[in-house]
């Protein structure tokens, strides 16, 4: 993980546009990639989606949310794992298996 952040980290300072990556903005340009990897499935079945389209979007997805992560001086990995901890209690296996229910309809 830290490999990759480095690596985005110096891909973003070499141009300069560190100031342009405020939280607020990375998560803007977050949604709008989201968005993008959204449209590699429009109008099509999943399997009908272009690979490499979904490829590509996605590391955009995954670039601003650890960029995002960074700016906000978060470490990805704590903040996933709290998070599926949390999820463990929402969703307990004896419940959730095989649903798609919310938590609040289990």
């Amino acid at each position: 993980m830290d490999e990759v952040i480095n690596r985005l980290r110096q891909f973003r300072d070499e141009r300069d546009w560190k100031q342009f990556h405020n939280p607020k903005d990375l998560a803007l340009a977050l949604s709008i990639e989201s968005s993008e990897l959204l449209e590699a499935f429009l109008w099509k079945s999943a399997d009908e989606a272009d690979i490499e389209k979904v490829k590509e979007e996605l590391a955009d997805v995954f670039a601003f949310a650890f960029l995002m992560a960074d700016a906000c001086d978060l470490d990805v990995k704590q903040i996933v794992m709290a998070k599926i901890e949390k999820n463990e209690e929402k969703y307990p296996v004896e419940k959730a298996r095989g649903t798609a229910k919310k938590y609040t309809e289990l």
